[in-house]
């Protein structure tokens, strides 16, 4: 397990990966679970191995507002923080495909920003990457119209999947964006008459 752990998280020492797998622990959770909820304290962070998490706001009427994704190689900056402050989750993690996760808990995280360089450097650029990320979220809806959010959500989806054909439905489009279904589906009528996209049941295919 050694160098699986290595190859996805090149930047850790080997001092580092050992510590890493003689001390965290993996779990496995299926699509759609959620594993970090508001208002739950958090005693571990999470290190994918393998799958995807989307990271979001949810308000108290079950709206939604998504923030980024997390993909194999990468840790949730923001339940970093709040475990190491020991206060209560902001946000919702949900399982969109299965996941493995490496489960780091806090006395482990406190000890390797001291005896691990490679772990401090893991973490501030985890930081750095989550904060821009959202960073580009709060500009889309400070500065775009939503037909803009629209594309840049879409684009954005395919880095991160690498791919052009987006298995998302206009609802679960519309939850993330925080409007109505009725909203997304003109806007992505318009795109596919602009030759952007191809629209199928449950699946959007990207041209551009």
């Amino acid at each position: 397990m050694l160098t699986s752990t290595k190859n996805i998280f090149p930047s850790f020492s080997t001092e580092l990966v050992k510590e890493i797998e003689t001390n965290a622990v993996i779990q496995s959770f299926e699509t759609d679970t959620v594993i970090i909820r508001t208002g739950q304290y958090i005693k571990n962070t999470v290190l994918v191995i393998s799958g995807k998490i989307k990271v979001y706001r949810e308000d108290e009427n079950g709206g939604e507002f998504f923030m980024y994704h997390l993909q194999p190689g990468q840790a949730c900056a923001i339940s970093m923080i709040c475990a190491t402050k020991n206060e209560k989750s902001q946000i919702m993690a949900k399982v969109v495909e299965d996941v493995e996760l490496i489960m780091v808990p806090l006395p482990l995280m406190d000890k390797w920003m001291m005896q691990h360089r490679s772990w401090y450097e893991f973490v501030i650029d985890t930081y750095r990457s989550r904060f821009e990320e959202v960073l580009e979220v709060i500009d889309n809806i400070a500065f775009r119209a939503m037909d803009e959010r629209l594309e840049f959500y879409l684009k954005r989806h395919a880095e991160v999947c690498g791919c052009k054909e987006l298995k998302l439905s206009h609802q679960e489009i519309a939850t993330e964006l925080n409007t109505s279904r009725e909203v997304i589906s003109r806007l992505l009528k318009k795109m596919e008459q602009r030759g952007l996209v191809t629209l199928y049941r449950n699946n959007i295919e990207l041209l551009k």
